[in-house]
């Protein structure tokens, strides 16, 4: 009898290591409250020649001028010379502040420093200085046009061409007001109507998502709204929203939005507010970042219309942890705001924050994606966003990457996929996500 129970226990423990183990291997892809790993109906193994073309009953409307919860398709020709559906309910973060010496005399972000932790222990046990491109880009990802500047006339087009074919409608972009920028870069305000202008070509919006710069208040992010209205409001790539009242506004992404405490947001963004922009020609649907739970009482206090969670590193923050989103989703429905949950293929911020190994969130060939897509999807909100098109620097690009191996470094890649992995995901994704929301409206 005593060996039989010591057999027992034995066969529990080993057992017991094997779970253990089989958790840990899955700990990447870290899948919220059991959904499946598909969404219901996806079919992966569809090749892009049996991809199925529109319907007739398929929702043809004029970009920006929709309805929430209808299915904002758009049928575009591309260059390809076939109908494909491009989503204006699907938007994707971009970056214009990267820069080469054949543009700009200089590289720009791609030399990025490495960032010291804040505790000096912990930094004495990293390296320390900046990257040296183009053989050294701060990036564990290589890109297929390799360090580029943003200014570079021949490097716009391939983007938008890649948003295109991702079929996502709405183009982010990262803003800072004229003459300003980010720590590690230069202005790029300037290049705000190439932007405007290629995305048009290609039947893609574009949003902004407006920076946290030094001295920026409410009562500065009035001359901001009214400046981008004001130069970008009559372009035919200007992104509104037609919200469920009726309204038909732009839409802005406010990054770090706590910065600013709620009452002087509340002095922009309320009706009562001492220099309200409501129901004035620069009125708006803003958006909040939720990082921390007690943002989004911050957030409805503030006037916002919306929260969003940017960050792709699924357990980083309480808004970024998928597991969160029926909550916040429950909170904005019972308080009239938009919930717009942020998606991504991966994080990995090693290049810029060596010792944030931690947050790194592996992209298992797409698989990491997928469960972030799906757990989305399960909140039917009526906006997704991805994190990103383009930070090369936080590893959340869906950009083509190729393999890349120096006599220093060896580069992530998506292999055994090919450069546009993402971008057919993120398509077949746009594609399900509306057929979903049809039927959500039954």
């Amino acid at each position: 009898m005593t060996r039989l129970r010591r057999k027992a226990l034995v066969a529990l423990f080993l057992f017991t290591l094997f779970i253990f183990g089989t958790m840990m291997g899955l700990r990447t892809l870290k899948p919220s409250d059991g959904f499946s790993d598909l969404a219901p109906g996806m079919d992966f193994n569809r090749e892009r020649s049996e991809r199925k073309r529109l319907d007739v009953k398929d929702v043809v409307v004029s970009p920006g001028q929709f309805h929430a919860g209808s299915s904002d398709t758009k049928v575009v020709l591309t260059k390809s010379d076939r109908d494909h559906s491009i989503f204006y309910d699907i938007h994707i973060f971009y970056y214009l502040w990267y820069g080469s010496p054949s543009m700009d005399n200089k590289y720009i972000h791609w030399d990025h420093v490495l960032v010291p932790h804040w505790d000096p222990k912990i930094a004495a046990s990293h390296a320390q200085g900046r990257h040296t491109p183009p053989e050294d880009i701060a990036s564990s990802f290589y890109p297929e046009l390799g360090p580029y500047s943003s200014r570079d006339p021949k490097v716009l087009e391939p983007p938008l061409a890649q948003i295109e074919a991702a079929a996502a409608g709405v183009l982010v972009l990262s803003w800072y007001p004229p003459g300003v920028a980010d720590d590690h870069g230069e202005p790029t305000e300037d290049l705000v109507p190439a932007v405007m202008d290629a995305a048009h070509r290609h039947s893609i919006k574009v949003a902004f998502h407006i920076q946290p710069y030094r001295g920026r208040t409410d009562q500065s992010m009035h001359d901001n709204i009214k400046y981008i209205i004001d130069k970008y409001g009559k372009h035919s790539a200007f992104y509104r929203f037609k919200s469920s009242t009726g309204q038909v506004l732009p839409l802005f992404y406010v990054y770090d939005s706590y910065l600013t405490p709620p009452e002087s947001w509340a002095e922009l963004l309320t009706a009562k507010g001492s220099h309200s922009i409501r129901s004035t020609p620069y009125d708006g649907v803003f958006v909040a970042l939720i990082v921390e739970e007690r943002h989004k009482h911050d957030i409805l206090a503030s006037g916002f219309d919306g929260i969003y969670t940017y960050f792709a590193s699924n357990g980083f923050s309480f808004g970024s942890s998928h597991q969160n989103w029926k909550a916040i989703k429950a909170f904005c429905d019972a308080n009239n705001l938009l919930f717009i949950p942020s998606v991504g293929p991966g994080y990995v911020d090693t290049a810029v924050r060596p010792w944030n190994n931690h947050n790194t969130r592996n992209r298992v060939n797409g698989r990491y994606y997928e469960t972030s897509l799906q757990a989305a999807l399960s909140v039917r909100p009526e906006i997704v966003t991805i994190t990103s098109f383009n930070q090369w620097h936080e590893g959340t690009q869906i950009e083509k990457a190729v393999p890349k191996k120096t006599l220093t470094r060896l580069y992530l890649d998506y292999q055994p996929n090919r450069p546009d992995h993402y971008l057919e995901l993120t398509r077949q994704w746009a594609e399900n996500f509306n057929k979903e929301k049809d039927k959500w409206l039954m």
